[in-house]
């Protein structure tokens, strides 16, 4: 079949099979391209400039300023080369510092790490967890300069102030005896004298008889200090065949009393330790009764009686927190009850979407609590940690709050952190800004492989 042309000549006949040609794109309506939101480049430049300019300002610029201060001298005129570089690993202080630092970001975000999985994985299963994550966490919204202060007087050695010392001392003294009655002693007058070893100790001057009464007055303790079911002394009565005697505090309240005579009002030292002594060797020993009374064998006749230095021994006081020894450590203290309940939270998070079927299913086949937490639990609750301990690191790297405000002047060298150096030497009374500028370069080289790992994880993660 054919069809007439305009010339009124035939065309040839078109094959059904032949392709049909594309049509021709359409005109582009403008030449201004535009980005994939739609939004005019241009625009969108406009938006992000301010932004922009204060990065560059605010961190591209101080990066950069830092570096290059790094290579001159505390004046800040003269070229040092790599000599405040040199200065970091040959300067004791700052030797002192960076050995800190690397045991704050070992230790610190490991330990908040297993204690926020550990509170994530118990409370799980608890009516209660609620209300505990509410407690562990609540540190968070505590700034670290109130945390510091808080800690700082926690540490106190005083056991009347300080909270840790209160538990140490008073777990102490429920396993060992404590020492009664410190700083007590005779008075010339009185009928002992101290020992010629020189250990404390007191003895009296002449030997005890049986079927006397043996005196043994001591000055010197607070009448606020005595025991509280202290009572008033008494002569001891003579038994026969035995050493009796009275210990008391020679010391009347408000004056009045006489030495070597036991008054009214004055108390019985009680639980002080008496041994017989003869020839160097103890033959008996006793302690006094609430009224100071007290007595001794037969074997006691004709013996010197001793009261022992463990009687007048200063109290154990608890430990030094803020010493030279465990200051690091308790430092560390601190930032983990600031920081648990963070690492808490964000594994609580995580383990709720933890498919349950898996850890039923291994529980059916027999798998311990232990064995479904170390080999389900963790393992499917590594990318979650990987990112509380990334965020840790970072976070410890650039300690300094804490350091700066629990540390007293005594342990500040054993203390020390790169951040708290870093102030030290840019705006301390020997300022040196060469040095300052090259703790900071370091700092910013120590932060970088783990902004990279923690950047490669994420690119993995968004790719799965």
């Amino acid at each position: 079949m054919t069809s007439p042309t305009t010339g009124g000549a035939a065309s040839a006949p078109v094959p059904a099979s032949a392709p049909v040609p594309a049509p021709a794109p359409p005109p582009p309506a403008s030449r201004t391209r535009k980005s994939v939101t739609g939004t005019r480049k241009i625009v969108a430049a406009a938006f992000l400039l301010p932004a922009l300019v204060l990065l560059g300002a605010l961190v591209v610029y101080p990066i950069g300023f830092s570096v290059y201060r790094s290579f001159f001298d505390k004046a800040g005129t003269g070229f040092a080369g790599f000599g405040n570089y040199v200065e970091l690993f040959t300067d004791d202080t700052i030797l002192t510092a960076v050995k800190n630092n690397a045991i704050w970001v070992v230790v610190a975000p490991t330990l908040a790490t297993a204690l926020g999985l550990i509170f994530a994985v118990l409370t799980e299963r608890v009516s209660w967890g609620t209300a505990f994550k509410l407690v562990v966490f609540m540190p968070m919204a505590i700034s670290m300069l109130a945390a510091g202060i808080i800690f700082r007087l926690v540490y106190e050695q005083d056991p009347a102030r300080g909270v840790a010392n209160a538990v140490v001392v008073g777990v102490h003294d429920t396993f060992s005896d404590a020492a009664g009655y410190p700083r007590a002693h005779p008075l010339p007058v009185h009928p002992l004298e101290a020992t010629a070893d020189d250990d404390g100790a007191f003895v009296t001057k002449e030997p005890a008889r049986a079927g006397t009464r043996a005196l043994l007055p001591l000055v010197g303790v607070a009448p606020a200090k005595m025991p509280s079911d202290a009572r008033p002394a008494k002569e001891a009565a003579p038994e026969a065949g035995r050493v009796t005697g009275t210990a008391w505090l020679d010391f009347t309240p408000g004056g009045g009393g006489k030495p070597n005579v036991i008054d009214a009002a004055e108390l019985g030292l009680k639980g002080l330790k008496v041994e017989a002594v003869k020839d160097g060797k103890v033959v008996a020993a006793t302690t006094a009764r609430a009224d100071g009374t007290f007595s001794l064998p037969a074997a006691a006749d004709g013996a010197l009686l001793r009261l022992p230095g463990a009687n007048f021994k200063e109290p154990y006081n608890g430990v030094t927190w803020l010493g030279p020894s465990l200051i690091t450590p308790a430092i560390i203290g601190s930032y983990l009850w600031m920081w648990a309940g963070f690492a808490m939270v964000l594994i609580a998070a995580g383990l709720a979407s933890v498919p349950r079927e898996l850890m039923e299913a291994a529980r059916v086949d027999g798998a311990t609590e232990w064995q479904v937490f170390r080999r389900i639990t963790v393992p499917l609750l590594a990318p979650v940690l990987a990112v509380v301990m990334v965020t840790l690191m970072i976070n410890v790297l650039k300690i300094f709050d804490l350091v700066m405000i629990i540390t007293p002047d005594s342990s500040e060298a054993a203390a020390n952190v790169l951040a708290l150096q870093l102030y030290r030497s840019s705006f301390g009374t020997d300022a040196d800004l060469g040095v300052g500028s090259a703790i900071a370069v370091l700092m910013l080289l120590l932060v970088l492989p783990v902004m990279l790992f923690n950047i490669r994880r994420m690119r993995k993660e968004s790719r799965r």
